[in-house]
């Protein structure tokens, strides 16, 4: 077995986590999406950090009375999957989010699979940042969510 010296650590570093896409290197069309499938448990544990124990996400006879009929999950929850397109995918390692809109369309159910998805529509060379407009959609391609956000690329 191989000593870990500091240049070796580096190395592996380095091949692990490769920096993301530079301001530069990100052209006006670039995509990448990121899919879960949104479980019980991603559920209760979003509750337990967002401290929103709303019962028509918790409460499977609460959420009955509902215009769902069921529990739906949080909002937030497939907002969420917005974070490892960003910050591992596109522009990837080192991008700082400056801002994120997000416009709610159809609820996500547990069981249900998101896809969050991104296109590059903007580039601003004053802030080196980048606009994406972005889309989550279900498992039956319906339209959850859509917005858009502004990033800065690692330089």
């Amino acid at each position: 077995m191989q000593e870990l010296t500091p240049t070796r650590t580096r190395e592996y570093l380095e091949q692990m986590y490769q920096k993301g896409k530079t301001y530069s290197e990100i052209n006006i069309g670039d995509s990448a999406s990121f899919t879960k499938t949104i479980t019980e448990t991603d559920i209760y544990l979003y509750a337990g950090v967002s401290g929103d124990f709303n019962p028509m996400h918790v409460d499977e006879e609460y959420a009955k009375q509902t215009p769902f009929k069921t529990r739906i999950a949080h909002g937030g929850l497939p907002g969420a999957l917005l974070a490892p397109v960003l910050g591992m995918k596109l522009p990837g390692l080192g991008t700082v989010a400056l801002e994120v809109t997000q416009k709610y369309r159809k609820p996500t159910y547990p069981g249900d699979t998101i896809t969050c998805a991104v296109e590059v529509t903007k580039k601003i060379p004053r802030l080196k940042a980048v606009e994406m407009k972005v889309l989550w959609t279900n498992q039956r391609g319906e339209k959850v969510s859509s917005g858009t956000c502004r990033v800065i690329p690692p330089e």
